[in-house]
């Protein structure tokens, strides 16, 4: 799994550790999910190719640099929409698209039902945006989508995974680099990550 990526940047994990907390209510986990997206963002756009460019400074001019590639923010509904704000800030012009997804609670599959893509590919690169990675259908489905799509560069970001999703995501997509806060234990029976944080959803839209 050379393309899988765990920050170990203190303030992530202190802030996973908060998220974690069953105590924590939906107003503070939704500010967390936020913050902990503008830590992940930072590393995961680390390879994004710039140009040069001159600025005049109040002094004299300059010579820096700017963003060569277009981003476009790919969050799976719902869970997936806490994170597009503290990308945002990080790249206020990325163009953000939904596409809809939720599991079938008996075969645990995923199932499209919303698909906000243009008819074709306006950025270079692409981040799907999603908090867990379970059995790691949701995020392979939405890759299968924006792959046959056309999509160029594909990146993976998300809090958690549970090892099996995990291998399986990499197995169906070894050329998405993957971007996370930590890699949990397992699945337990209804397929949720243990320990995990509980549903993502349900906490940070105040619904569990």
């Amino acid at each position: 799994m050379s393309q899988v990526y765990v920050s170990q940047h203190p303030l992530v994990q202190h802030k996973l550790t908060l998220l974690r907390d069953k105590h924590t209510d939906s107003k503070k986990f939704r500010e967390l999910v936020k913050e902990i997206a503008i830590f992940m963002a930072y590393e995961a756009t680390a390879d994004l190719q710039v140009e040069p460019v001159t600025v005049e400074t109040p002094v004299a001019p300059a010579q820096g640099f700017r963003l060569k590639e277009n981003i476009g923010l790919v969050p799976i509904l719902r869970a997936g929409l806490g994170f597009v704000a503290g990308v945002w800030e990080m790249m206020p012009s990325a163009e953000v698209w939904h596409i809809g997804l939720f599991r079938d609670e008996k075969t645990l599959r995923p199932v499209e039902y919303y698909n906000k893509l243009p008819v074709r590919p306006t950025v270079d690169v692409c981040l799907v945006l999603d908090p867990m990675l379970a059995t790691g259908g949701s995020a392979i489905a939405t890759v299968d989508i924006l792959k046959k799509w056309g999509a160029g560069r594909i990146k993976f970001m998300g809090l958690i995974a549970a090892p099996e999703g995990l291998e399986r995501f990499t197995a169906a997509h070894p050329d998405v680099p993957v971007y996370l806060a930590a890699i949990d234990d397992h699945l337990n029976e209804t397929a949720y990550i243990v320990p995990g944080l509980g549903d993502a959803g349900d906490r940070q839209f105040g619904t569990a």
